[in-house]
């Protein structure tokens, strides 16, 4: 199959692949507990969702030196591997959304701030890594979300443009990214509200990938 000209898909993992978000909260109040921070869903959608390790550390444990900082967030997401093993679960529409870009040869990019090893467990366990042509953490890049370089990153990987492709967020920081890239972008809610998401630059919102909406914007963006 020939590859749609110009045209490409974008996923978030976390949240927007499968909904990982209540594990990654509740890993991260086992491990921050002990260093003073409990969080509920508003703080964690507001303060950690989507954003990398790095300025999580240096928000919430600025007293601590970056080797300590590193282990912390570390053992976070340790905990978090443990609680997600064998939970993998793919929102619904999601494989039926990725047999078709595949059948019309729209590639599809892996965008996330979440470390390799949580990207790479979460795309393995729901038997889907073979679908990216690349997988771009943000970690890994001079800026992560919600700067639009891990898109951008995307976007160059597979010679697509923004204006012609499309991508996929449930946080603000990723929505952000990806619209500063000049992406338009779908918010899903697995955490946040329509009114969160197109807040924060998503052009629309959807419950999940089977949402009729969400089909018909893609049929006519995609052309298919």
């Amino acid at each position: 199959m020939i590859e749609a000209l110009g045209k490409s898909l974008l996923f978030d993992i976390d949240g927007t692949l499968a909904n990982t978000d209540p594990l990654h909260l509740k890993a991260f109040n086992q491990v921050f507990g002990p260093h003073g921070h409990v969080f509920d869903h508003a703080r964690f959608s507001k303060e950690l969702q989507g954003f990398a390790n790095v300025s999580i550390g240096e928000r919430f444990l600025p007293g601590e030196t970056l080797e300590r900082r590193a282990e912390i967030l570390g053992e976070k997401e340790e905990v978090f591997r443990t609680l997600v093993a064998g939970q993998i679960e793919p929102l619904p529409g999601l494989m039926a959304l990725l047999d078709r870009a595949d059948a019309v040869g729209v590639p599809m990019v892996a965008v996330t701030n979440a470390p390799r090893l949580n990207a790479e467990l979460l795309l393995s366990g729901l038997g889907i890594t073979h679908r990216f042509k690349t997988l771009v953490i943000g970690d890994e890049l001079p800026h992560g979300k919600p700067h639009p370089l891990p898109y951008q990153e995307g976007l160059r990987f597979v010679g697509a443009s923004a204006a012609a492709s499309i991508a996929f967020e449930d946080s603000r920081s990723g929505v952000q990214s990806a619209t500063a890239a000049g992406i338009p972008t779908i918010g899903i809610r697995t955490s946040l509200s329509d009114a969160d998401l197109v807040g924060a630059g998503a052009v629309a919102s959807a419950s999940a990938f089977d949402d009729p909406a969400l089909l018909a914007r893609l049929a006519r963006a995609m052309a298919w």
